[in-house]
């Protein structure tokens, strides 16, 4: 101990309104401690006493009507004394010997508490913490909602309110409808919903791409992937290169999930509100998923879908006979690029899953070369680019897939026309 520097400094974790008096706001002077724990200047108490016969903390009101007898608080004194002489030699230079102090040292004039200086947060950062707000409020929105359609209990219905368990969350698109005319509490629900929805797109627009490059570009893919790292150059813009390979296919019926409902031109699905009552069909999906009616099994592919109103989905291509209560990419038959709502863009393949980014693409061109069988997806709503590349192997036709996340009603995603 000998070696130990026990001169009078601050301690940093001491800061005045540690030894100070809440009612002149100043250093402790004569300080006494109350039976309820508090500790005052003596003076001040007894100025709040001298016309009264019983006492009352200033600070938890705890009080009794006998007379108290204020006792000095040594330790505190002591405290304030060492603080006091402390500042002192701060103020005048770190040397010279203290000067004795016989008694109570003099207040010193009172200094504004040390501000807490916080770095102030980046325009990205601040983005993503307001679109985390959003999302909590949309799950408490859609939890809401989910609870006005919940099915009555019943033998008939408690197999249906399972749903699909996977990596992503739970599925309860497979849900018994309920029917009749929904109320106009539903339907101030569903706005809601639906301008909240709205402005987390915006802000995952406006916030994705705020990403250090850096970040965005370290992505390793396994074998059999290959991504771009910058957009594409005007030698290779997609309506060029793909326009005598472009199609427009339409959505299949037939495999359509009872959560989802088609346009009148089977090019837009959309998660509905309540579920469907489509005749029964072997080749219908339990979870929120659809293919089309087109089926390809040799030569080059090319088509976009429109993702600006769906939250969470996947687009790719499976084969007929993908299971029904199968989730796209999760089979050795279907592959597929996949958005999450939490900002987190991925691709399947051979049932793995390879994180690419955070920037939500509004269009995806979809390129299927079965000659070198090769399967691309392209973001192409402002900048086209390359997302990721992998390799497609299937002993039957593929069907361009789709999955909305069943939890979302409202949400849509459309096939649009290639512009030329």
């Amino acid at each position: 101990m000998a070696g130990l520097d026990i001169g009078p400094t601050v301690p940093v974790w001491l800061a005045e309104d540690d030894l100070g008096c809440i009612i002149c706001h100043g250093l402790l002077a004569w300080p006494v401690t109350l039976p309820c724990g508090h500790s005052f200047c003596r003076d001040c108490l007894k100025g709040r006493w001298d016309a009264r016969r019983h006492w009352s903390c200033p600070t938890c009101r705890e009080g009794d009507r006998q007379p108290l007898q204020l006792r000095k608080n040594t330790l505190l004194q002591d405290l304030a004394d060492k603080y006091s002489r402390a500042v002192g030699e701060l103020e005048s230079g770190p040397r010279g010997p203290p000067s004795p102090a016989p008694g109570p040292a003099p207040r010193p004039p009172r200094r504004p508490a040390p501000s807490r200086v916080t770095a102030p947060k980046g325009i990205p950062e601040v983005g993503h913490e307001l679109a985390e707000l959003v999302d909590q409020l949309v799950d408490i929105v859609r939890s809401l909602q989910n609870q006005r359609h919940l099915p009555e209990s019943g033998p008939e219905n408690k197999l249906n309110t399972l749903g699909m368990a996977f990596s992503g969350g739970v599925d309860h698109s497979s849900a018994a409808p309920q029917l009749g005319t929904p109320s106009m509490p539903e339907e101030k629900v569903r706005d809601i919903l639906h301008n909240l929805e709205d402005i987390r797109g915006k802000l995952q627009d406006r916030f994705a791409g705020k990403e250090p490059l850096e970040e965005q570009r370290q992505v390793k893919l396994p074998k059999g992937l290959s991504s771009s790292s910058g957009p594409l150059t005007d030698q290779d813009h997609l309506a060029s290169r793909f326009a005598q390979r472009a199609i427009s296919p339409t959505f299949d019926l037939k495999s359509l999930s009872c959560s989802l409902e088609l346009s009148e031109d089977c090019r837009m699905v959309t998660v509905s509100h309540i579920p469907q009552l489509y005749p029964w069909n072997p080749d219908r999906f339990t979870t929120c998923q659809v293919l089309c009616s087109q089926a390809f099994s040799s030569g080059q592919h090319y088509w976009e879908v429109d993702t600006q109103h769906c939250n969470h989905w996947a687009l790719g291509v499976a084969s007929w006979g993908m299971g029904r209560d199968q989730i796209l990419g999760r089979t050795r038959d279907s592959w597929c690029v996949e958005w999450k709502g939490t900002g987190q863009l991925s691709v399947w393949s051979m049932v793995k899953e390879t994180v690419l980014g955070s920037e939500k693409p509004r269009v995806v061109g979809i390129w299927l070369d079965l000659e070198q069988g090769k399967l691309a997806f392209y973001s192409v709503a402002n900048q086209e680019k390359l997302l990721c590349e992998c390799t497609v192997s299937a002993s039957s036709p593929l069907h361009p897939a789709f999955w909305l996340y069943g939890l979302h009603p409202g949400n849509s995603l459309t096939i649009r026309p290639v512009k030329v």
